[in-house]
């Protein structure tokens, strides 16, 4: 009986602890802002502007969409793709945003939201050029200069995939397909939906090549920390963005 008791006693202690435990969800309301990570390289997903110290571009929209769902404000935190992941295990922001790719290295720190895009790397490269360029095999060649944005999946999936082509690394994400226009490199592989931006940038100096036939399988979404409530509250919202129109009038602002 008396064992009982004790586990009795232990039980509603546990369960008051539990009670008292907030979730990040309930501190972010309570703070009244949410802390949104962006490299601010990645039009159409963000875009810095160093003179005005602001952000803007399709994830800047949903961020502010979100907020306004949560009932507070967005705090942008500036990060960079090479120290997205430190900043993340920081705990510098509650939520990535920007054009994150779902890979499992970042699935094992934290959560990602329902996915808001289906894509994967294909080529952009000069339009004069882009004929050349249809397959990795047709790439992958001693006389193919291929350029990239180091610290992300760019990055990776060039040299997962590359052999006998030169790999160029280029530290500038804003300026990296002007590099491609002016002939200093030959193409790049990116997101399928940042090569039709930057073809609708550069009209008939930069095609993006077969954006519809991706040569691999990815995944967008939003990189959490791992929160059960945030996430859920993040899924619903997105579920009834979906629904609503509201996330499909946001796209067809920066995508079409």
């Amino acid at each position: 009986m008396r064992i009982l008791s004790c586990l009795a006693a232990l039980l509603l202690t546990l369960a008051s602890v539990q009670a008292q435990e907030s979730s990040r969800l309930d501190e972010i309301v309570k703070r009244g802002t949410l802390r949104v990570g962006l490299t601010g390289d990645y039009l159409p997903f963000s875009s810095f502007d160093k003179a005005t110290s602001t952000f803007r571009g399709f994830d800047v929209d949903m961020a502010e969409a979100l907020g306004k769902a949560l009932g507070v404000k967005i705090e942008y935190v500036h990060t960079a793709w090479p120290q997205l992941t430190r900043d993340f295990e920081a705990d510098n922001f509650d939520i990535a945003m920007g054009g994150i790719s779902i890979t499992l290295d970042r699935q094992k720190k934290g959560f990602f939201s329902t996915p808001i895009m289906r894509e994967g790397k294909t080529p952009i490269a000069r339009c004069s050029d882009a004929d050349k360029y249809q397959t990795l095999a047709e790439i992958d060649k001693p006389s193919t200069r291929v350029i990239v944005n180091p610290g992300g999946t760019n990055e990776r999936f060039a040299k997962a995939n590359i052999r006998s082509a030169e790999i160029k690394t280029y530290n500038d994400n804003v300026t990296i397909f002007e590099e491609i226009a002016k002939g200093d490199a030959d193409l790049m592989m990116t997101d399928a939906s940042e090569t039709r931006y930057q073809q609708k940038l550069h009209p008939g100096v930069l095609c993006a090549v077969h954006p519809d036939k991706p040569f691999d399988f990815a995944e967008k979404a939003y990189w959490l920390q791992r929160d059960p409530a945030l996430k859920a509250f993040v899924d619903q919202w997105l579920h009834m963005a979906f629904e609503d129109g509201s996330y499909r009038k946001i796209y067809a602002a920066w995508f079409e």
